[in-house]
């Protein structure tokens, strides 16, 4: 028997901190005016109980009420060992179920019948038309729609894994500065990358982008066969998952020779202007802002300076277990800021056939060291550094 692989939670925290996570979503539910939270194998199961097991068709399912008390996982009953070593498992009522049972009529049993249930975005669509198949009177969103800032607040311990995330990010792109660009491939520095933060503690990359010369200007370009050539900018967005939470950051180097000084200035303007609007998302984190604000302020440098239809993606994500998670710092989300939020600041310009320039740092709102802005979680430098 095989299963499939799953990110691993990282370190664990103590059971208190499990416990205290279900009682803030059980709010959250109450507050959203839903029956409860259901939350499936993945990043948010890991969040509530600190178990991973594998997503496969076998239905695992954590119930949380939104008037409790506590909370139940309905899971195969061959997993159930499994289950009970998970961490966060202390307070928790199990339902078994056995191959051959209907999965879904065990999970429909605690469940109301015409309640309304936000599920984890990750659920499979066979599980979800499972349970409207039992409950045919219940009504089924998705965690985004309905609680979308449930995981968005850090704790200081979620704070402080972040930090390190982004230090050994930043570590390792201070060790990729010394390998050389001209001549190679993409994908070989791209490799480069890879193993520098596996090096620094990763134990999931999730993505190494190497995107030069004209790569430069799509925003999500592979690293590909493109051999690097003297005179390229290179941007370089890297990250993943150390001790379970999430690193990603973007920095874009020039490589050193080439001949074209009509080019290498327009280079060092875009740089610069770049430079400028992530600065001003930085600092429109701000008593009262909201998400949209860091957008909006980024954003405005890049339009005075002549760029504006140049910058085609939001300015940021949020980041925690999952390196893209709410909330999003993009045009129409008026929602406030909050202390403990983590996010990227990461605009960037991008001109076809040409090239392209993105700067991201990873920030925590209002923290106890910056309670009237943010914190950068990532440190390296913004000038425009000269690679081999």
């Amino acid at each position: 028997m095989t299963s499939t692989g799953a990110a691993r939670p990282g370190a664990a925290f103590g059971p208190d901190v499990y416990a205290a996570r279900r009682e803030r979503a059980a709010a959250h539910a109450r507050a959203a005016g839903l029956a409860g939270l259901l939350v499936s194998p993945g990043p948010d199961l890991a969040y509530f109980t600190g178990y991973a097991p594998p997503e496969t068709e076998r239905l695992t399912l954590l119930a949380i009420p939104a008037d409790g008390p506590g909370a139940t996982v309905v899971v195969p009953l061959l997993e159930r060992g499994d289950l009970a070593a998970a961490p966060g498992a202390d307070g928790l009522d199990v339902v078994t179920w056995r191959d051959g049972d209907d999965e879904h009529d065990a999970a429909a049993r605690l469940l109301r019948a015409d309640g309304s249930y936000a599920v984890s975005d990750a659920t499979w669509a066979l599980h979800v038309l499972g349970l409207q198949r039992a409950l045919p009177g219940a009504r089924f969103t998705a965690f985004t729609d309905a609680v979308p800032t449930l995981r968005a607040v850090k704790d200081a311990q979620e704070v402080e894994r972040l930090a390190a995330a982004g230090a050994a990010a930043d570590a390792a792109f201070a060790d990729v500065l010394g390998v050389a660009f001209a001549g190679r491939r993409e994908r070989d520095v791209a490799a480069d990358l890879d193993r520098f933060l596996r090096a620094h503690g990763h134990e999931q990359v999730d993505f190494t982008l190497v995107c030069s010369g004209p790569n430069g200007a799509d925003p999500h370009h592979d690293a590909g066969d493109r051999v690097i050539e003297p005179g390229d900018l290179v941007v370089l967005d890297f990250g993943g998952l150390r001790d379970g939470y999430g690193s990603d950051t973007s920095r874009t180097v020039l490589v050193a020779g080439g001949a074209d000084d009509a080019r290498a200035a327009q280079q060092r303007e875009v740089h610069d202007v770049v430079r400028r609007a992530q600065q001003a998302g930085v600092e429109a984190v701000r008593p009262g802002a909201t998400c949209q604000d860091v957008d909006r302020a980024a954003r405005a440098v890049i339009v005075e300076a002549g760029y504006g239809e140049h910058f085609v993606h939001r300015t940021g994500h949020g980041i925690g277990t999952t390196t893209h998670e709410p909330p999003y710092m993009v045009e129409g989300e008026d929602r406030p800021v909050e202390p403990g939020m983590c996010f990227s600041v990461e605009p960037g310009v991008y001109l076809p056939g040409r090239f392209g320039v993105r700067i991201e740092d990873i920030v925590v709102a209002f923290p106890p060291d910056a309670p009237e802005g943010a914190r950068r979680l990532n440190t390296s430098t913004h000038h425009l550094l000269t690679v081999r």
